[in-house]
C-alpha cells in the first residue's frame, strides 16, 4: 500500500474525523451525515448563471470553473460532502475520444466502437497512459476545491465500465443497451477487451482525484440494472472492481483507527447503480466500502441482501422532493430508520437531484437532518 501525500485531507486531519469518512468506514456518528447526487447543478440558479450558454465538457474541464461548481450546493445546503463535478465521459474525452454532449439527450460518440478492430484502435490509441498526461484540469480543480471546503471531504467520482462501454457501443444514450449486450455475448473476447479498457481509464481518473485531495470516490453506473445477474457477475463485476482497485493501494496511515491495519485506512469506496436491486448481493464482492441504493430498494432489504454487513448510501426518492413538507419529512424519517440496520448509514436520494428541485427544500431537508 501507497501513503497518500502528506497533506492530503485524510493525513492532516481535515476530514479524517468528518462524519461522511466516519461512516463510510463503517464508524456510525452521532449525526446521519448527508449529501446529493447531482448536488452540484441545474436546480441551483447559480450555476445555471455561471454556465449560460457554456460548453458542459469545457466546464468540467476548466480548473476554476469545476471547483466553483463543486463548491456552490456545499455553501447553500451545508451538505457533509462535495461531489466532484464531472461527467462519465470526461476521462475519455481527456483520452482523446471524439465525444459530444448534446443538449436534451446526453453523450453522442463520433464513431460508435463495435468490433474487435476499433476495440484494439481505442486500447492503443486513447489508453490509459495518454490519459494521465492531459489529468492535470482534473487535479487542479480538485486542488483548489479542497483547499475551499477544509474539513469537508470531497467525493471523487467516475463512471463505470459498463455504462461507459454501452454508451460507446450504442454511440449515445439507449434505453435497452441492445447493441451492448449483444455484443457481450455474441463477441466476449471483444467485450472483456472494452471493459478492461474502460475500466483502466475509470481507475486512473479516480486514482487522479484521490493524490489531489478526493477524501472519498464513488463509481456510478447508470446502466448496469439492465443486466441479468448472471451477465453482471460474468461479464462486468471483475470490471468494476479493476477501477475501483485503482485507489485500494493509497492509504492514510493512522494506527489509532479500531477496525483498520496499522499500517493505515483506505480511501473509502462507493459503487451505486441505477436499478439494480437485483444485484444488490453481489456489489460487495466488489470490495467496497458502502453501496449506494437507488429508491426502489428499501435500505433494510439491501441490508439484508448484503449480509448486514456493508454501510449504505441513499435512498430518498426524489420524487418526494415536490411533496408537502410533512410529506417529505415522513419519508425521510422511514429511510433513516431502514437505515439503522446496516452498520452504518449515509443519506442520499435514490438518484440524482431533479433539475426542477426547489434547493430550499433541499436546503431545509439537510438542517432537518442534522437537528435530528
Amino acid at each position: 500500500m501507497n501513503a497518500l501525500p502528506s497533506s492530503h485531507p485524510l493525513r492532516d486531519g481535515r476530514t479524517s474525523a468528518a462524519p461522511l469518512v466516519r461512516a463510510l468506514r463503517g464508524d456510525r456518528p452521532e449525526t446521519t451525515p448527508v449529501w446529493f447526487m447531482r448536488q452540484a447543478g441545474r436546480s441551483l440558479p447559480e450555476y445555471r448563471e455561471l454556465r449560460a450558454g457554456g460548453d458542459m465538457l469545457e466546464a468540467c474541464t476548466t480548473p476554476e470553473l469545476a471547483a466553483e461548481i463543486t463548491l456552490q450546493p456545499v455553501r447553500r445546503h451545508g451538505v457533509d460532502a462535495g461531489i466532484f463535478f464531472s461527467d462519465i465521459v470526461v476521462p475519455l474525452l481527456l483520452a482523446g475520444v471524439d465525444v459530444q454532449i448534446v443538449a436534451g439527450r446526453g453523450p453522442v460518440f463520433a464513431e460508435p466502437v463495435r468490433t474487435a478492430e476499433q476495440v484494439a484502435r481505442l486500447r492503443a490509441e486513447h489508453g490509459a497512459d495518454r490519459l494521465r498526461e492531459h489529468l492535470d484540469p482534473i487535479r487542479r480543480a480538485v486542488e483548489i476545491t479542497v483547499a475551499e471546503l477544509g474539513s469537508t471531504p470531497l467525493i471523487g467520482f467516475a463512471g463505470a465500465p459498463f455504462t461507459l462501454a454501452s454508451y460507446l457501443v450504442e454511440g449515445g444514450p439507449s434505453r435497452d443497451h441492445l447493441r451492448a449486450r449483444a455484443l457481450m455475448h455474441a463477441e466476449p473476447e471483444t467485450w472483456a477487451a472494452l471493459l478492461d479498457w474502460a475500466a483502466e481509464l475509470s481507475g486512473a481518473f479516480l486514482e487522479a482525484q484521490v493524490l489531489a485531495g478526493a477524501s472519498a470516490v464513488q463509481l456510478f453506473d447508470s446502466w448496469a440494472g439492465s443486466l441479468r445477474p448472471v451477465d453482471y457477475r460474468d461479464s462486468v463485476a471483475v470490471h468494476s472492481a479493476k477501477a475501483l482497485d485503482a485507489v485500494r493501494h493509497l492509504h492514510a496511515p493512522d494506527p489509532g483507527l479500531e477496525g483498520y491495519a496499522a499500517a493505515g485506512a483506505r480511501v473509502p469506496r462507493i459503487h451505486f447503480a441505477v436499478g439494480a436491486g437485483h444485484l444488490a448481493d453481489q456489489f460487495a464482492g466488489l470490495g467496497v466500502d458502502a453501496v449506494g441504493v437507488d429508491w426502489r430498494t428499501p435500505l433494510d432489504e439491501a441490508s439484508r441482501a448484503l449480509g448486514d454487513a456493508v454501510v449504505l448510501q441513499g435512498n430518498i426518492d426524489p420524487a418526494f422532493l415536490a411533496a408537502p413538507a410533512e410529506v417529505l419529512d415522513a419519508h425521510v424519517d422511514d429511510v433513516i430508520a431502514r437505515g439503522r440496520r446496516a452498520p452504518a448509514h449515509v443519506l442520499n436520494l435514490g438518484h440524482g437531484v431533479p433539475p426542477e428541485a426547489d434547493p430550499s427544500v433541499l436546503t431545509r431537508l439537510v438542517e432537518r437532518v442534522h437537528g435530528r
